[in-house]
């Protein structure tokens, strides 16, 4: 019998992952606000410059579903030239691989029996292509001993700690003796080590995130050749993320960056600074929440039908697009405000506006579609499938 998780995963899986057509095709200004609406050609500029820099310097892109928890986003980083897909979750994992993705990457550790079971039992449905992260002996063993019962033979990779705190394995000894046992379990693979230092990725200044990521990856290929030494094969070594991904791309011995926000990009990695100035913007915006205007109670501001429930903000507001200069404040759950600075056309009540979002992940994860727009039309749902998907 199914348990909790698995129950949870089949009924997020009826709802389907597939585009789902309109009736007809609606202009991006008519639709339904707030939406959550995507810039196609936006999004595939951007998915291939990725593809195409980090294949010029041969990496591999492990792109992160986590941000969009999108099926058809996935498939279409895939067409591209991605290796696989991370998820940071098994359900969303689970999700993924009924829409047809095998090469999957579970990013976090997992310490439930009945994770440990259903990761076995994804690992079978993939063909042994799905991947697990460890960084601790006895939930290593666990994940063996339920692979051994259904006869799979689970890929797993030793999560290195960053000095983050967060989760993985500190220092070579702990990672060579996890690495060890690792290669006395009948059920498992050792197949690499990944490394995250999550806390280097919105370091303000392109040369200060430089150093950091390049310290902490000099840690890493200390720990790959002491496992080498050892006599075992590192057949990845994966990590990294959209805020490094031009400083990680030089660097020896790492095989994929597991790159994620750039496909839809946010106010927050844009204020980080790039290479080249002030703004990272390497990618740009394809994102973005439109909302309507619907109350004027004073002169110089406006209000949105957009608050909280419509962004996840952690440290920077929204940005409306094209209005330079206007400013959003929260005004509760469902409400945002315009602050005008009279350079700017007013709004006037009933126009929709384009937001940037805060923080696309945590945003992505409020809605259950995403609206494609091609040439200011929409004519399909893509349902963000794997959304809500925590456990």
């Amino acid at each position: 019998m199914p348990g909790v998780g698995e129950q949870l995963t089949e009924l997020k899986l009826l709802r389907g992952w597939q585009p789902v057509p309109l009736t007809e095709p609606v202009p991006v200004n008519e639709l339904p606000t707030p939406a959550l609406i995507v810039d196609v050609a936006q999004l595939d500029a951007n998915l291939q410059r990725m593809v195409d820099f980090l294949k010029a310097r041969g990496k591999g892109v492990r792109a992160h579903a986590k941000m969009h928890k999108c099926p058809i986003v996935a498939h279409r980083q895939m067409a591209l030239g991605a290796v696989g897909i991370c998820a940071a979750k098994l359900a969303e994992a689970e999700i993924l691989n009924a829409a047809g993705i095998a090469d999957l990457l579970v990013t976090s550790p997992l310490s439930t029996r009945d994770k440990m079971q259903r990761a076995a039992a994804l690992s079978r449905r993939s063909n042994d292509r799905a991947a697990f992260v460890v960084d601790d002996v006895e939930c290593t063993a666990g994940l063996a001993a339920e692979a051994s019962s259904i006869g799979a033979v689970v890929a797993v990779v030793v999560d290195i700690d960053p000095d983050m705190g967060r989760t993985g394995v500190r220092g070579g000894d702990a990672v060579l003796r996890l690495v060890e046992f690792i290669s006395k379990q009948r059920g498992l693979k050792f197949v690499g080590l990944q490394q995250y230092a999550g806390q280097v990725m919105h370091i303000k200044g392109h040369e200060e995130r430089s150093k950091r990521s390049i310290a902490h990856w000099e840690s890493a290929f200390a720990i790959r050749q002491r496992v080498l030494d050892a006599g075992f094969a590192v057949g990845i070594l994966s990590g990294g993320g959209t805020g490094s991904y031009d400083i990680d791309c030089d660097l020896p011995h790492i095989t994929d960056l597991q790159v994620g926000s750039y496909a839809f990009m946010d106010e927050e990695y844009l204020q980080i600074g790039g290479r080249r100035g002030d703004r990272f913007d390497d990618f740009a915006p394809s994102l973005f929440v439109l909302a309507s205007a619907i109350s004027q109670p004073r002169s110089g501001a406006i209000t949105l039908d957009a608050g909280y429930k419509s962004f996840a903000a952690e440290t920077v507001p929204p940005v409306p697009t094209d209005m330079p200069g206007t400013k959003f404040r929260f005004a509760g759950d469902e409400h945002g405000i315009l602050i005008l600075d009279g350079n700017n056309t007013p709004p006037r009540l009933g126009d929709r506006i384009r937001l940037v979002t805060s923080h696309c992940d945590p945003t992505v994860n409020l809605y259950d579609y995403l609206f494609p727009v091609v040439n200011g039309m929409v004519s399909e749902l893509w349902p963000i499938a794997a959304r809500g998907c925590s456990w």
